[in-house]
């Protein structure tokens, strides 16, 4: 027999039943019934159910055992009673009669419980990881993540994709956020950076005549962390040659569901995914990422309140051409005391308040319904199709100024009033992003997002419309209100490259020293290509149900971009601060 074991802890069955059998794992909890003893073994494969009565020659060693040592049994499978078997359990009709325990590694007593699943401070979690990643959600979540990128590598392969690694340390890049730094020992006073994702190389990759490429790529962006963003994440990356936009929908399309049907454990999943402007995502949603599991769709209602008797909304609106009043319907919010709670939180929010109608005996209730009349009343309720149980609110103001104050307004009353539907998971594109938009600061036209996308209409395009109406080859894939995916048709071409630069009051210089290698590639016969980068973290985070991507990675580090299990980041020693001629320039205290 092995030294350790001869089944894993979820391998023995009623078939078992009366031969001998060895396991080791970790005690995961021990129960006295009347004097007998029952361990629950654990290993990474499941649990299974050991007895030691008073007369096993092992009583007195399992008396002792503490929870979390790691131990191997010897003993006898027998079947349990009928009115003790557990069919949760893959072993859960079988038991084991210890006859011989050893300790293979003893645990002292524990920070935190690994047995059940309590809220336990994060910095206790992230001290003790390796005890965090023995609670049966936290194993179940990262070993999904491990099958979730199998399965992504087997479809991309599937779908004629080769998979290429590109380099880790690389030259800096600005990609939007700040790059983590590397020191070159070999060449003083130069640094790498840590590639925020393979954007450059992946194009190359098509420019070098690839035609079809993917990667699971770990990327690093030196930003605060959040629920939804950490500075160290993996995505999987594509790109293609010889495509429009089209086709890469409909290459990474069947890749996203299937994910997502495979996973999901039953959950609705769209088909046919909805490809939404991204100025109707704002004005319907007031958010380029919405949740299409709320019913809810925004609308512009500012010809019911100009010249009305609500001075507030009438008085903006006469004003200010810019000026617009968006609904927010909420089907079965009207009481006075949904609409006084909503009201609340806009105040909580930084906002004067949330002005309201709500509906009731075929008629409109509350201050606006009464200085607007039932006339503009009713028209409000026909246009949103609105019955008596019904509320809507009201926003006003410059849209660009209050459209994501609105989206919040609309999640929080459709989330308050159950009506999201949580049995699916709701995917669409995000498609025509603005290629630029003005910036208040410095008083100029800048990009808006990505600088490499190319410009709907090209070169004519740039050289004769106005660039704040100008569109892009951009698209977001977004699942339940989190963006799972962004990409772009590229542009290919350096002279479109160099006016949409120009645009944007970028000189030729500029393009030249920051995306020199890039500029220089496209000017050999560069393919028309696109692709996008799809974030696995969040991909799990959704299915696991999840709300943070911590629970999804198995060494995250914290808020404060710290690793508390092995001290990252740490003091250099002054050798290696020599090796690399660097003096730290510390901040005054």
């Amino acid at each position: 027999m092995h030294r350790y074991r001869s089944h894993t802890c979820a391998q023995l069955t009623s078939a078992d039943v009366g031969s001998n059998a060895r396991l080791s794992g970790w005690v995961h909890r021990v129960r006295d019934h009347g004097g007998v003893l029952f361990v629950d073994l654990r290993d990474h494969y499941g649990l299974t159910q050991c007895v030691a009565d008073p007369d096993s020659p092992a009583f007195a060693a399992v008396e002792a055992l503490r929870a979390e040592t790691v131990i191997r049994i010897d003993g006898e499978v027998k079947m349990r009673t009928p009115d003790t078997i557990n069919s949760n359990l893959p072993t859960g009709e079988i038991e084991v009669f210890i006859r011989e325990v050893e300790v293979l590694g003893e645990a002292k007593e524990l920070p935190l419980p690994v047995f059940g699943d309590q809220d336990y401070p994060e910095e206790t979690r992230l001290t003790y990881r390796f005890l965090d990643l023995r609670r049966e959600r936290m194993h179940r979540n990262i070993v999904t993540r491990s099958k979730i990128m199998t399965s992504l590598r087997q479809r991309m392969a599937g779908i004629g994709f080769t998979e290429f690694n590109t380099p880790i340390l690389t030259a800096s890049s600005p990609e939007g956020a700040r790059d983590f730094m590397v020191p070159s020992r070999l060449h003083p006073g130069k640094f790498y950076a840590l590639p925020q994702a393979p954007q450059m190389f992946k194009q190359m990759l098509m420019i070098g005549g690839f035609d079809r490429y993917f990667q699971l790529a770990p990327c690093f962006r030196d930003e605060d962390p959040r629920h939804d963003r950490a500075g160290e994440f993996y995505q999987i990356d594509v790109e293609m040659s010889f495509v429009e936009q089209d086709d890469v929908f409909a290459a990474f399309e069947p890749v996203a569901t299937g994910i997502f049907e495979e996973f999901g454990e039953g959950k609705r999943v769209t088909k046919d995914l909805p490809r939404i402007p991204f100025a109707e995502a704002m004005r319907k949603y007031g958010t380029d990422k919405p949740d299409l599991r709320n019913p809810i769709e925004m609308q512009e209602v500012t010809e019911h309140f100009a010249g009305s008797g609500f001075k507030v909304f009438a008085g903006q609106i006469e004003n200010d051409p810019k000026v617009e009043v968006w609904a927010i319907p909420a089907k079965t919010g009207g009481s006075r005391a949904f609409c006084d709670r909503m009201n609340g939180w806009a105040q909580k929010e930084g906002q004067p308040g949330l002005g309201y109608i709500f509906f009731r005996e075929g008629e409109g209730a509350g201050p606006i319904a009464k200085n607007i009349g039932p006339e503009r009343t009713e028209a409000i309720r026909a246009q949103l199709g609105l019955e008596d149980g019904d509320a809507v609110f009201f926003v006003c103001g410059v849209p660009a100024k209050f459209a994501a104050f609105a989206g919040s307004a609309r999640t929080k009353a459709a989330t308050d009033l159950e009506l999201v539907d949580t049995e699916q998971f709701a995917l669409c594109w995000i498609v025509d992003f603005p290629m630029y938009e003005w910036d208040e600061e410095e008083k100029k036209v800048d990009f808006s997002h990505n600088p490499f996308s190319m410009p709907q209409g090209g070169l004519e395009a740039l050289e004769s419309g106005d660039p704040l109406e100008l569109k892009a080859y951009q698209y977001d894939l977004v699942c339940n209100g989190y963006e799972l995916a962004s990409g772009a048709i590229r542009n290919h071409r350096p002279d479109i490259m160099r006016k949409a630069f120009a645009i944007a009051g970028y000189g030729p210089e500029v393009l030249e020293e920051a995306f020199g290698g890039m500029l220089r590639a496209l000017q050999y016969g560069a393919p028309p290509h696109g692709g996008l980068a799809a974030g696995i973290e969040r991909i799990v985070m959704l299915i696991c149900g999840e709300h943070n991507l911590r629970e999804v990675t198995a060494f995250p580090m914290n808020q404060q971009g710290e690793d508390l299990l092995l001290g990252a980041p740490a003091e250099a020693t002054p050798k290696q601060l020599r090796e690399l001629h660097i003096r730290t320039n510390l901040p005054k205290a």
